[in-house]
């Protein structure tokens, strides 16, 4: 666990100027005496996940060290705990009620694995805690969760639409899915043989156990049913040892997985023949808008990752909220959520540029994208970003 309250140097160098403070917040020596406002951070530092969390929770950081230069909200110094995921619920669990017993924290942000966000919800719910998280599974916001749950992550039926879509656009003539048991598996499987079904193909799908060293009989197994274009559920791990054994079996078809599946370690760990010509997609963020640049200059990167870019959203989004209601509440960010993200005021791309103007309205629009959410919490639209693996590098394919 690590409490974070940014120096002044690394505060500095991830503002940017859309984030530089009026006078008179600077002006601030003091923050009130009602003690600091904390939120909880619960990203995967470890774990399959363990690539995006640090990043994930820089940007969180970046967001409430800008925030604690120009003088906090309401008065009041924000400090950010940071909790380890680990990629596994059991953990999480263990994370989410330290934050919430002990910490006191009025929002947990940034849960990355369905199975995750899935275990912890409950905890958030019963506590009126707001859940902000960037999973994708659609049980996540079926749950009664009475508002405490926000998604920014396109769920994984809007997702599996979007792909199946570009798979049916190269030329698919037989589909298949092959992937570990996770929460959205059956339901990527369902909607795809319904694609399928409207689209006059045929479709085949495999569940196999996680964690092997070969996934030789499955691949056989699939194989023989004879797709031509495969969609790969599963993560990192998994979906290294899958490729090589598609690849030494000699499939011919076509490939495509989730971008935080085939990553840069998947690309590291195979060689380029394994993965020449696989498809990749992930929902894109808003590549060249105020808040994108902002990140960009807080985690010191060219390229976001859209986790980093939903998690600088997802601290904004409570600052802001907590600022639109006058208090450090769970309840108050549920409530305030959509006034100030998907409301008739300003738009602002940053807390530090809504705060000052937040009693005249202000309307969030995100480095993931306009930031509006639907009555269960989800996220109503984004882009997608699809990728080719070229001579070992994912090259830009196409946006949609």
């Amino acid at each position: 666990m690590a409490t974070f309250r940014p120096t002044r140097r690394s505060v500095l160098a991830g503002m940017t100027a859309s984030l530089a403070a009026p006078a008179v917040l600077r002006a601030q020596a003091a923050f009130a005496q009602g003690g600091p406002i904390k939120l909880g951070s619960l990203t995967p530092l470890t774990g399959v996940g363990g690539n995006y969390g640090p990043f994930m929770r820089d940007a969180i950081a970046g967001v409430i060290g800008a925030v604690n230069e120009a003088g906090g909200v309401l008065g009041r110094e924000i400090v950010l705990v940071s909790e380890d995921t680990q990629t596994s619920p059991e953990a999480a669990v263990r994370a989410a009620r330290k934050l919430i017993d002990v910490d006191g924290v009025a929002a947990i942000m940034g849960t990355w694995a369905s199975s995750v966000t899935t275990a912890v919800a409950p905890l958030c719910w019963e506590n009126q805690t707001m859940l902000f998280c960037v999973s994708g599974a659609d049980s996540i916001t079926l749950l009664p969760h009475r508002g405490f749950i926000a998604r920014t992550q396109p769920n994984s039926k809007l997702q599996n639409d979007v792909a199946t879509a570009f798979m049916v656009d190269q030329g698919a003539t037989h589909l298949g899915w092959i992937g570990p048991q996770t929460p959205f598996a059956q339901g990527n499987i369902d909607n795809m043989t319904r694609i399928a079904g409207e689209s006059g193909m045929e479709m085949d799908s495999l569940i196999y156990e996680a964690d092997k060293s070969t996934y030789r009989s499955e691949v056989d197994t699939i194989m023989r049913a004879g797709p031509d274009f495969i969609l790969l559920g599963g993560y990192t791990a998994d979906t290294t040892v899958l490729l090589r054994d598609l690849w030494q079996a000699g499939y011919e078809g076509k490939l495509i997985g989730p971008a935080y599946a085939v990553n840069q370690t998947v690309l590291d760990a195979l060689p380029a023949d394994v993965l020449e010509g696989i498809f990749t997609w992930e929902p894109a963020p808003a590549i060249g808008s105020p808040a994108y640049a902002n990140v960009q200059k807080v985690l010191g990167v060219e390229t976001v990752d859209p986790y980093s870019a939903q998690c600088y959203d997802h601290a904004n989004l409570a600052i802001l909220s907590i600022a639109a209601g006058g208090e450090a509440t769970g309840a108050t960010i549920r409530d305030s959520l959509r006034t100030i993200s998907q409301g008739e005021g300003t738009v602002v791309s940053s807390a530090v540029e809504g705060l000052p103007i937040i009693a005249d309205g202000v309307n969030y629009d995100g480095a993931s994208g306009p930031c509006d959410f639907n009555e269960i919490g989800d996220i109503t639209g984004t882009q997608f970003l699809f990728k080719r693996i070229e001579d070992g590098a994912a090259v830009e394919f196409a946006r949609t």
